[in-house]
């Protein structure tokens, strides 16, 4: 029998008879991994124990201590499961396919009736029944005509579509959990009990038309979850549960920040607390760039699509732009335009009025750009996802031998910033080179090594993010984590030598020739919209003060302190606070309480014993002691308070 070379992590060596399993491998090293085994990677590929390796490979035995391995067995097994104890209930159901998503799995059902909560409860009931039976997983490859007439025989439509659309060099692997069957790539576990019973939960049901398309049935998604362990499975749901409470959509409604509505999908309504927020961040925002050493401008909206061609915009993006048609001067010819889904190509335009020199480098050029993208709806997402926007966009016109040091600037910028919006720290992903993209192989091997010893020079950490950048060349993207642990990509820097040689920008160099500069793109926050989102659910709407929209609410106990309650109030917008008065009939206690849920940071309650003393009864927001205080001290202290940080 033909012998194989198997190499272990350690850099071992062993042979095997050719078509040996992880299984026997895992037997033949000792008893206690092969009843430990649960799967093995075989050349890089995840590899079911029961899968023969036919040829010289490099193996790793892995065991549920094997994170990354254990929870994509655990979630591809509770998805066939879940599909099992369906068809168990409802034996009419037709299955389709369950793929594993980040923290679980869904697998979509054709069912005339909708699935119900209660129905939900009963799959669960009916799954660790068939856990607990520890039924046999068992797998087979098959020919193709045979897996065909054995799915056409249980009418299953949907599996000899999926069939179809198997690439016929690839082998049609067939999965037995116990009785039950599917078709699979794999791998899977040797057996249901092997599954955590208590460590899984069905989230809920959602609508998916087969395949994507339309056109096609809709059939019925149930999502769920599962880890390895009950403590996994409640600390994220505790993490769910925490997610929703900061849910920016919520607190919007509570905070009274804006509104979505049909009329103009992805847009955003902003009512005057939440535009106060807007304005304010990006007054800061303009300040932080005008220390920084930024011009600001302002380009058109809608640009005709001859810029967009020549920038290459119109190949690579045109799917994502809204394309406006005008009829010129009633010329009967239209000429077709595109609302600027981002403002780099028309920041070249400034660049090109006038000769520039090597000693106008580097001109770092910002603008607060409008910009609108299609996305589709199914991707909206409050202000998080939206269709319009405005970026803290610029872009830096410079020579190769300034992007070094334009980097170590703009990180040190960045880094301000976030820390003056409550983030201490952020990690940084390195994207190289992506399939769809323009400019020479010579080039990018160029920009990229630039780019690499620019970020090395900084002496940050970062992470090789392969094929991520963008169309024109690469990048660095800044990721932020919030409160409860979520990341966030807002920042970016992103090294162009592609536009300014498609647009004609130059410069003239000390040799008294024209060169082309680089172009380098940067955004701080990136949306206005997004990063806004993202500071409500990171302070649970609990904003810094200098940030809040209603820094102080003054509120009267008593109908005879509404005068003291309205100069409190003057004075505290005089001093430059947003202040509003509250002396409404309404009892202290529901004052508070509504002004709470509006997220308030600061109460000032007024009774007849504050109009005799010129005090005030302090309240801050999630404290619940309070504090009687001269108005002026407290005067004085929430001035200095809701001065901006860049000021302080």
């Amino acid at each position: 029998m033909a012998q194989i070379s198997l190499t272990f992590p350690d850099g071992n060596a062993r042979d095997f008879p050719a078509g040996v399993t992880p299984a026997q491998v895992a037997a033949d090293i000792s008893n206690s991994l092969a009843k430990k085994a649960i799967s093995a990677t075989v050349n890089g590929a995840h590899w079911d124990l029961a899968w023969p390796i036919d040829a010289d490979a490099e193996i790793a035995i892995h065991t549920m201590k094997d994170d990354a391995q254990a929870l994509e067995l655990i979630r591809h097994d509770m998805a066939h499961v879940m599909a099992r104890a369906v068809q168990e209930i409802w034996p009419e159901v037709k299955v389709t396919i369950g793929p594993v998503i980040e923290n679980g799995w869904y697998y979509d059902f054709d069912r005339q009736d909708p699935f119900t909560p209660e129905d939900l409860g009963a799959i669960e009931a009916r799954m660790k029944e068939i856990i607990n039976r520890r039924d046999p997983v068992t797998t087979e490859v098959w020919a193709r005509d045979r897996a065909v007439a054995f799915y056409e025989a249980n009418d299953e439509p949907y599996k000899v579509e999926l069939i179809d659309a198997i690439p016929g060099d690839k082998p049609l692997r067939m999965y037995w959990h116990g009785h039950w069957q599917d078709l699979c790539r794999g791998p899977h576990l040797q057996h249901t009990g092997q599954l955590p019973a208590d460590a899984f939960k069905l989230m809920s049901v959602a609508g998916a038309y087969w395949r994507g398309d339309s056109d096609r049935p809709m059939l019925q998604r149930i999502y769920g979850v599962g880890f390895k362990n009950r403590d996994d499975l409640r600390k994220y749901l505790n993490f769910l549960e925490e997610a929703e409470k900061r849910d920016h959509r919520r607190l919007g409604r509570e905070m009274d920040l804006f509104h979505m509505q049909e009329v103009a999908p992805g847009q955003v309504f902003w009512h005057p607390n939440g535009w106060s927020i807007y304005t304010t961040l990006q007054d800061y925002m303009r300040r932080k760039q005008r220390a920084g050493g930024y011009v600001e401008v302002n380009t058109p909206q809608v640009v005709d699509r001859k810029l967009w061609e020549a920038s290459g915009h119109w190949d690579k993006y045109q799917e994502h732009m809204f394309i406006v048609e005008v009829d010129e001067d009633h010329a009967r010819e239209k000429t077709m335009n595109a609302l600027k889904p981002m403002n780099c190509p028309c920041h070249v335009q400034v660049y090109n009025q006038g000769l520039k020199s090597y000693r106008d480098l580097p001109l770092r050029m910002a603008e607060f750009g409008s910009c609108n993208r299609y996305e589709p709806s199914g991707a909206l997402h409050g202000i998080m996802r939206v269709r319009g926007f405005t970026q803290d966009d610029a872009h830096i016109f410079c020579t190769e031998d300034q992007i070094e040091s334009e980097c170590a600037k703009f990180i040190d910028f960045l880094t301000s910033v976030y820390k003056d919006l409550g983030f201490d720290s952020f990690e940084i992903m390195f994207a190289t080179r992506p399939e769809k993209r323009v400019g020479s192989e010579e080039s990018w091997d160029h920009v990229e090594k630039a780019l690499e010893q620019a970020i090395k020079a900084t002496g940050n950490d970062y992470t090789l993010d392969p094929g991520e950048g963008a169309f024109y060349g690469p990048k660095l993207d800044f990721k932020l984590t919030d409160a409860i642990g979520r990341e966030w990509q807002c920042g970016t820097f992103q090294v162009d030598p592609n536009l300014p040689e498609r647009l004609g920008a130059t410069y003239v160099g000390e040799d008294g020739a024209k060169h082309r500069p680089y172009m380098l793109h940067r955004a701080c926050l990136g949306s206005f919209e997004r990063f806004i989102g993202i500071l409500i659910e990171n302070a649970s709407g609990k904003l810094p003060f200098w940030l809040a929209p209603r820094q102080v609410v003054v509120a009267s106990i008593v109908s005879d302190a509404d005068d003291y309650v309205n100069e409190v109030t003057a004075a505290l917008k005089a001093a430059g606070l947003r202040a509003e008065a509250d002396t409404r009939n309404e009892k202290i206690n529901y004052k508070v309480r509504e002004h709470s849920v509006g997220k308030v940071p600061v109460i000032l309650a007024i009774g007849q014993r504050e109009v005799e003393e010129r005090t005030v009864t302090l309240r801050r927001l999630g404290e619940k002691q309070t504090q009687v205080r001269p108005f002026a001290d407290v005067l004085d202290d929430l001035a200095k308070e809701a001065v901006p940080p860049d000021l302080r």
